[in-house]
């Protein structure tokens, strides 16, 4: 299917609020093996993530040893729609009799409860089982909202969890207001939000490393898979694939093993009939990455994708989104007829202070 309509359904499932979309263990350990300087020590919060069924809960409880961490703690929600499913990691009688309780859990450690010499989910669910300090009811009913949630936020470094993708701008808008580090999964459409790239254009978030292939799969209750078309939801595996997804974080990224990486000056581009003046902004249009000049002092219109290749410390100042100065789209005339391009981010080269 063609990523519009892919895209078109993930808004369409975003609007009607379904939300229920489990992240594979594989994508977050490919992206978590790389902060794993940064995690440790700390205290990590999955605030979204019933710590039953959630693979955040499941790879933090199994590494955590290994991680180094000082605490991991996570929430669930009232009314899981997926207890008793294939999707539930533990099945611990008493402890999640109808699923219909929010818990928190907080694990300081991780021993050898069984003594066969490894550290390994088992030794998670038997924690789980005997030590009763770990898993607690709450009051409320789970929300990343609510006082009780919001109480736990203060108290931990990290929160690294796939938010509700019709809540990802309220998410966010927390996590900023309390200054936390965090690491999160959402629609790359976000970036066009007013007030996340607000963020990203202030160097206090960015894209991280992504998912392999570009392509996100996350699991759903069966009874959901009716309401995407074919091609994104797949039966024979019972997973979801979105092309339009990725991590977004403050944490360091380090993306120069794949830099943006210029073969163009800007007199060889012009040769080539490159980079047209915007009709609206003192600019020029650069149709591809792979084309971004390197010695062009100006400002430079570039495709959204830049981002997934940009970091604070790559030496390009972001300087607006999309609007020329009559704040409409950015357009410019190619022989007689005028163009505008999709969704472009007007960049300048500029060396930015390493943060620290």
């Amino acid at each position: 299917m063609a990523t519009k309509s892919l895209n078109k359904s993930l808004h369409k499932a975003s609007q009607a609020k379904n939300d229920e979309f489990y992240t594979q263990l594989g994508d977050i350990a490919n992206e978590l093996k790389h902060y794993r300087d940064q995690l440790r020590g700390k205290v990590i919060f999955c605030n979204c993530d019933d710590p039953f069924e959630s693979n955040f809960f499941k790879y933090f409880a199994a590494n955590f040893n290994t991680l180094g961490l000082k605490k991991l703690i996570a929430t669930s929600y009232l009314k899981s729609p997926i207890v008793g499913d294939q999707l539930s990691l533990f099945d611990i009688e008493g402890l999640k009799p109808d699923g219909k309780e929010p818990y928190v859990v907080e694990i300081n450690e991780v021993p050898d409860m069984n003594n066969d010499g490894t550290i390994n989910l088992d030794d998670v669910e038997h924690l789980l089982k005997h030590d009763k300090n770990t898993v607690a009811p709450l009051k409320g009913n789970g929300d990343f909202r609510s006082d009780e949630c919001i109480k736990l936020l203060k108290k931990v470094d990290i929160v690294i969890t796939n938010p509700p993708f019709s809540l990802f701008r309220e998410f966010v808008a927390q996590l900023v207001e309390y200054d936390k580090k965090f690491l999160i999964i959402g629609s790359k459409n976000a970036i066009t939000y007013k007030d996340i790239f607000k963020l990203i254009k202030g160097n206090k978030l960015w894209l991280g490393y992504g998912f392999a292939g570009g392509n996100a799969y996350f699991k759903i209750p069966s009874k959901k898979s009716r309401e995407f078309a074919a091609g994104v939801y797949d039966p024979s595996t019972g997973l979801v694939k979105f092309r339009n997804v990725g991590w977004f974080t403050n944490l360091y990224v380090d993306k120069s093993e794949d830099p943006i990486t210029s073969y163009l000056t800007y007199e060889q581009g012009r040769k080539k009939g490159l980079y047209p003046k915007y009709d609206n902004y003192d600019a020029i249009e650069v149709s591809k990455i792979s084309e971004i000049p390197s010695d062009y002092d100006g400002v430079m219109g570039v495709p959204i994708t830049f981002l997934d290749k940009w970091a604070p410390e790559s030496g390009i100042e972001i300087v607006k989104f999309r609007k020329g100065d009559d704040d409409k789209d950015l357009t410019f005339t190619r022989e007689r007829e005028r163009v505008q391009p999709y969704f472009r981010i007007l960049i300048r080269y500029r060396r930015v202070e390493p943060r620290r």
